[in-house]
């Protein structure tokens, strides 16, 4: 397994389990990203995201994408993304 990281989460969404990830590289729907941050280490893939309430099946670097998190995620959590 390697990872890339890719982006940096800036905002987390509790009450609808959704994080906001400036993206620093492409990504794609049905990818898996790795989150780590201070109280976050979990692996998911990507079921959708969202650009400004639109769904997207890939967004590119320098795009705010939102994700439906499996856990919890803080602003400033590192997103990698995950290849085998």
């Amino acid at each position: 397994m390697q990872e890339k990281e890719i982006g940096k989460i800036t905002h987390y969404y509790g009450h609808i389990n959704v994080g906001i990830i400036e993206l620093a590289d492409t990504l794609r729907a049905g990818e898996d990203i790795h989150i780590k941050g201070h109280s976050a280490d979990f692996t998911q893939k990507i079921d959708s995201m969202q650009i400004e309430h639109a769904s997207v099946q890939e967004a590119k670097a320098g795009d705010a994408v939102g994700i439906k998190l499996a856990q919890k995620a803080h602003p400033g959590d590192t997103v990698y993304k995950v290849t085998a």
